[in-house]
């Protein structure tokens, strides 16, 4: 039986070759036909690397067609509206309605369990506020920053020009100038597709030093200084790691290096273009923090933050210990969450590295709070935001305003093919081919960032004004209730533990893992004392 199909193919082709010959040319079709399947059987014997394609010669062809369509059939006909992943159905839903201006209405009641142990909801009230008619907004900026930057609470999070296509890009900045909201650049550069719609943007600055960097890689401060006084870039943000591959690196393989990537980035043509796992710029965390200020110098003085994925609590601590040692702190931090997404990762390192959003926002909350700095540095968050209630439950255990990279994606055409990584998306947004992404119309795809943004930021004030609060800056831990188990109900106020202003800097906050990594915690290294 395992050969059957090999031996049918086989008998079939000499007998249309023998009635080719005796009864009519005709016949030799039938040969044309099963002849290349005959040949394709005999290689399928003789080759080595598939052991399944030797014992099933012909058949064992189905299973890989069947393993190259099995992400769209599950997608489209096995998946239910709330099971799929990173984002369900009815996550990428709401994105498409919003992005088309369709009211995302349910009817019949959630779909959600509600008494299993994932589900989350937001406390109403009974005296509810007036909705805001105004967007909310944050003002970034410590008392060294010259040029402070009102923020919005939803923002574009970083897609660097290399990973998503020029048309992506156009229409993401277009949304945003349109819509009053930032657009960051990922590592790749301040590219002339973020320039020309004119959109506010982050300039994110990591480990290759992307379109500031000297031919050796490193850190070129006259070609920072240059490109940073630019008035369209509103902040500057180191990137120290994201959730999606916390300490990993990356590579841009020579083959997708275009003209335009090699000019933006300041690489060579004809080369891998390499980003390290870690900074060559900093080494300690004194040296981050002078390196900060420097930044804030260079650029005229406006906001400078960094953004990470917790790893080695100590490490944070540390750091902290060097903003209190030197004075010299960061406007805002961005802390990614281990859910985050990207063009590629090792498995590994998407699945198990890097601390998932919550505790990590949590843990820098506390950390700040802890050592009476919250006040004087802005906290922004990422991974997996895509509604409203995403950015209640971030503000509310500490965030000051969220940022978003999928959910814009979805909201410009992605339809979640997890085809970033070979430059043959299929809607032409993670791609550098222009034959795919001509088909990504500029225009219309801005129009629907900005109504993604903008119906997004209308049902966050509806949802503020019916928790009894004016704005956002109200929401606190006990604003968002988590089920523990089917007859347990925790606050997140009861869920974690929040630190009081200064109580870190005794030592003793009575939280087992803060304290022993305070105590392992030193400004002059990221290593661990003691």
């Amino acid at each position: 039986m395992r050969f059957l199909p090999f031996v049918v193919v086989v008998l079939l082709t000499a007998m249309f070759l023998a009635l080719g010959g005796l009864v009519s040319p005709w016949w030799l079709i039938g040969a044309v036909i099963c002849g290349p399947l005959a040949l394709l059987g005999v290689y399928d014997l003789v080759q080595k690397p598939h052991s399944i394609l030797r014992n099933y010669p012909l058949a064992a062809h189905f299973r890989f067609l069947f393993e190259m369509i099995r992400p769209e059939i599950h997608q489209y006909f096995i998946e239910d509206d709330t099971s799929g992943r990173p984002f369900n159905r009815d996550e990428r839903s709401l994105i498409y309605e919003r992005s088309k201006n369709i009211e995302g209405l349910k009817p019949f009641g959630t779909e959600l369990d509600v008494y299993s142990d994932e589900y989350e909801w937001s406390p109403h009230s009974i005296a509810p506020c007036e909705k805001s008619s105004e967007y909310f907004r944050t003002m970034v900026g410590g008392p060294e920053c010259k040029q402070p930057y009102s923020c919005s609470l939803l923002n574009v999070s970083s897609m660097s020009f290399g990973a998503i296509s020029p048309n992506a890009i156009l229409a993401l900045n277009a949304g945003a100038k349109k819509g009053g909201f930032a657009h960051w650049t990922g590592e790749g550069g301040f590219s002339p597709y973020h320039r020309r719609p004119g959109g506010d943007v982050v300039w994110q600055i990591g480990t290759g030093y992307f379109g500031c960097r000297n031919d050796d890689g490193t850190f070129n401060a006259d070609l920072f200084a240059e490109q940073a006084v630019d008035e369209q870039i509103k902040m500057i943000e180191i990137k120290i790691s994201q959730g999606a591959k916390p300490g990993h690196g990356g590579v841009l393989p020579a083959a997708k290096i275009t003209a335009e990537i090699a000019e933006t980035r300041k690489v060579p043509m004809g080369q891998d273009c390499i980003s390290p796992p870690g900074h060559s710029t900093f080494h300690t965390p004194k040296e981050l923090c002078q390196w900060v200020q420097q930044l804030r110098d260079l650029c005229g003085g406006k906001p400078v933050g960094f953004k990470l994925c917790i790893g080695m609590p100590h490490e944070f601590l540390a750091i902290c210990k060097a903003m209190l040692e030197t004075g010299q702190l960061p406007d805002f931090i961005n802390v990614d969450g281990g859910e985050g997404g990207t063009g590629a990762a090792p498995l590994e390192f998407s699945d198990s590295m890097g601390a998932p959003l919550v505790e990590g926002l949590v843990f820098v909350h506390n950390a700040l709070v802890g050592c009476g700095l919250r006040d004087k540095i802005k906290i922004a968050c990422a991974g997996k935001v895509s509604s409203a209630a995403d950015i209640i439950r971030n503000v509310a255990i500490g965030a000051d305003w969220c940022n978003v990279a999928r959910g814009f994606m979805l909201s410009v055409g992605c339809i979640q093919a997890q085809a970033c990584h070979t430059n043959a998306c299929p809607v032409g947004v993670a791609t550098q081919d222009p034959k795919r992404y001509r088909a990504l119309d500029v225009a219309g795809k801005s129009e629907r960032a900005y109504r993604f943004h903008k119906n997004t930021m209308e049902t966050l004030a509806e949802m503020v004004a019916a928790m009894g609060l004016e704005t956002p800056d109200g929401l606190k831990p006990l604003h968002v209730y988590k089920r523990i188990s089917p007859t347990k109900v925790m606050s997140y106020e009861e869920a974690y533990d929040f630190l009081t202003d200064g109580e870190l800097l005794d030592g003793k906050c009575g939280h087992p893992l803060i304290d022993m990594s305070w105590r392992r915690a030193s400004a002059e290294t990221f290593r661990a004392q003691g």
